[in-house]
């Protein structure tokens, strides 16, 4: 269990961002935790990492952690890592269907919008106390070009971002006053296993790349100041898709 140092958590550490993320947070010595659904590739990207980087002084603490479930999010922090200790929640797991609403099964529907909407409210939940006592932390949350534009094919993804941009623009009011940054970072098309192989089979020579968004994350929460960024606007330099 982590008993001293601040943490960064990220969620959804597994792949595409988050696995970015995970990275340069440990390239630069600040310690993670690293959840996703898929424990053994955050076991894989540890080994990676401790190989690639033997003297940092990151505590890594991998954990298997679906965001959907609140025993699983409890569990997290009653075995794993004391609560009080994140100074910074990375809010990045998350889900779509490329397919019009007609197509969406009502199961669809619901995992798309427990996941990023739902899962995203759990997670804040659980830590925002713990920044209120302290009078102090960082929520950034990784949403979406579709918050700015409409996108065919993805109504119940951009009913879960704009649901969720719409509560995060409440929060931030609400903690200003506890000294608590609510960042949100609206990417456009970005090269993650969010695509099918076909579309990044065509289309990934003009998407983003994964480390580049996490390299602007990483340098604006290592280097922080008075003035607060509260909304990062990526594209691709040659616009959306």
């Amino acid at each position: 269990m982590v008993a001293s140092e601040k943490v960064v958590w990220v969620t959804g550490a597994s792949s595409g961002i988050g696995k970015s993320l995970t990275k340069q947070f440990y390239a630069n010595n600040i310690s993670i935790l690293a959840t996703a659904r898929n424990i053994e590739k955050l076991k894989e990207l540890e080994s990676q990492l401790k190989a690639k980087f033997p003297t940092s002084n990151s505590n890594l603490i991998v954990a298997k952690c679906n965001v959907t479930n609140l025993s699983e999010i409890d569990s997290l922090f009653d075995n794993i890592v004391d609560v009080s200790k994140i100074s910074c929640l990375i809010n990045n797991a998350g889900i779509t269907s490329f397919k019009k609403i007609n197509d969406n099964s009502i199961d669809e529907v619901n995992s798309i919008i427990q996941t990023n909407l739902i899962g995203s409210i759990y997670t804040i939940k659980k830590i925002l106390p713990s920044l209120i006592s302290k009078n102090e932390g960082m929520i950034i949350n990784i949403l979406s070009v579709v918050t700015k534009k409409v996108f065919l094919n993805s109504g119940i993804y951009t009913a879960s971002k704009l649901g969720l941009m719409g509560f995060l623009n409440v929060l931030r009011e609400e903690v200003r006053r506890n000294n608590i940054r609510i960042v949100n970072v609206i990417p456009g098309a970005t090269e993650t296993s969010i695509w099918s192989s076909d579309m990044l089979n065509k289309y990934s020579d003009r998407m983003m790349k994964p480390d580049d968004i996490a390299k602007i994350i990483v340098d604006y929460f290592m280097n922080q100041s008075s003035p607060v960024i509260e909304e990062i606007v990526l594209r691709p330099i040659g616009g959306d898709l």
